[in-house]
């Protein structure tokens, strides 16, 4: 019983010494709106912690390039159907990995079924 608990604390004392950290996926949205629903859409986008790359006209429409972590686009086709009242469309692909902030780290680690 004492080698059990002598390699759970040895294990402990590693993963502090590693300092590991705790990646999200972050994805590439492109966001096809109607010129009138573009503020509209940056401010999602903004509240959704998404770094807006940038925007450019395409016909009659804007597109808004962002990137924006995967765990925040939860119900976004709702967010934006509702936002919109349906005139907007979206695409998104996977981008790259980074670091979760600190503060969602320790919420995270204090509730990890949430």
């Amino acid at each position: 019983m004492s080698f059990k608990i002598a390699g759970s604390m040895a294990l402990q004392d590693a993963v502090k010494a590693a300092g590991p950290v705790i990646l999200e996926p972050i994805m590439k949205v492109e966001v096809t709106t109607p010129e009138g629903n573009m503020g509209d859409i940056i401010g999602d986008l903004s509240s959704r912690r998404a770094q807006i790359a940038g925007s450019a006209q395409r016909g009659n429409a804007r597109v808004i390039t962002a990137t924006v972590p995967l765990s925040e686009l939860s119900a976004y086709a709702t967010a934006i159907r509702s936002l919109t009242a349906g005139r907007a469309n979206y695409y998104m692909e996977p981008s790259h990995y980074q670091e979760l902030p600190n503060s969602l780290a320790a919420k995270l680690l204090k509730n990890p079924t949430n």
